[in-house]
């Protein structure tokens, strides 16, 4: 549905003022701002370098074809030139007094209640209309004052789908300028084999599980990130279920992280699951009902600091996802002091790239 995104307001030229700090990510910092003339309040999300801007410029485009109650908006941007001829660029969004899902998470006690509406969410919005989100997680995931859910932070969103004979129509997008988190990211898509609405669908399991124990998925003892990377790339293993999960929480997990990402449920199924409908699950075999995942033996402590890229990084983006491409087949002749040793960073990023 193109067109002009709904305003709120536009911020004029030199009649508004930025305030402090309120969040920083890939591409730059949030800051708090007032329209001198209204004073309505917005946030400003700034970048400087190539990366950060190449990451504003494509949310910028997403959302201004997006209007909906679940999707944060857009409302102006300002582009300014140094005189070193360098640009910067302010997208002006709405301001989410509530902050994320994971600070009201850390706020009230280091979990939420998992059963936050999915239509809340806008996924069924985004897909109808042919956006993969890409970064679905709590810290995207942004509240109002008065409750109210929005989805933000669509630096890493593609837009994959065109309309023939009236009908949508999916096209998979190849995995150059795919990005997102990778402890969130569809085995899939770390392995490079594409992006389609279902990528979004693991990671909404992934969100889940995170809202509901209060740490990132994969959480477990390997302290490496390449092996991290390995793990959920080329295994066939899951990330643990919450054990306090009742037979319809795990049955929706259990459709939400399958590994064939042919088989994952669409937004559209998940939404009449008992899970976020309240109907009774309907269940015919008993050894299925209570089934757990397996569970992995991954590392925790690397939630505060996600590991963060831009668009347009090669260096990063190349070393990280095609890294798997290459090794992924060779992964069961690598021994475990190998793959410990690969890498010696101890922080996870968004991956994004242009």
């Amino acid at each position: 549905m193109a067109g002009q995104c709904k305003c709120l307001f536009s911020p004029r030229p030199n009649e508004w003022v930025k305030g402090k700090i309120i969040g920083s990510g890939s591409f730059g910092a949030v800051h708090l701002a007032m329209d001198k003339a209204t004073g309505s309040l917005f946030v400003i999300k700034s970048a400087e370098t190539e990366a950060g801007l190449l990451s504003l410029e494509n949310e910028s485009e997403i959302l201004e074809d997006l209007d909906s109650p679940f999707i944060v908006k857009c409302i102006g941007k300002h582009v300014s030139r140094e005189a070193n001829g360098e640009r910067n660029y302010n997208l002006f969004m709405e301001y989410m007094a509530g902050g994320s899902l994971a600070d009201v998470a850390e706020k009230f006690g280091g979990a939420l209640d998992e059963k936050i509406m999915l239509e809340k969410m806008g996924l069924k919005y985004l897909h109808k209309n042919g956006i993969v989100h890409s970064d679905l997680k709590c810290r995207n995931v942004l509240l109002g004052s008065l409750g109210n859910i929005k989805l933000a932070d669509f630096g890493c969103a593609k837009r994959l789908i065109g309309l023939k004979n009236n009908k949508v129509t999916l096209q998979s997008c190849t995995c150059r300028g795919i990005g997102g988190t990778p402890l969130w990211m569809a085995p899939e898509v770390l392995r490079n084999e594409g992006l389609d609405f279902s990528a979004d669908i693991w990671s909404l399991g992934c969100t889940v599980i995170e809202m509901a124990t209060g740490r990132p998925p994969w959480d477990g003892d390997i302290l490496n990130p390449m092996a991290k990377f390995f793990k959920i790339a080329c295994s066939n293993e899951l990330p643990e279920f919450p054990a306090h999960f009742s037979q319809e929480g795990l049955d929706f997990l259990k459709k939400c992280l399958e590994r064939n990402p042919g088989k994952r449920c669409t937004v559209e199924k998940l939404l009449d699951h008992p899970f976020i409908s309240g109907k009774k699950l309907k269940t015919t075999d008993s050894k299925d009902q209570g089934a757990h995942s397996p569970a992995s033996v991954l590392d925790s402590g690397m939630y505060e600091n996600d590991w963060d890229n831009s668009p347009g990084d090669p260096v990063d983006c190349n070393r990280g996802i095609p890294f798997l491409t290459r090794f992924c087949h060779f992964e069961n002749n690598v021994s475990q002091n190998d793959r410990t040793n690969a890498e010696t960073s101890d922080k996870w990023i968004t991956v994004r790239a242009s």
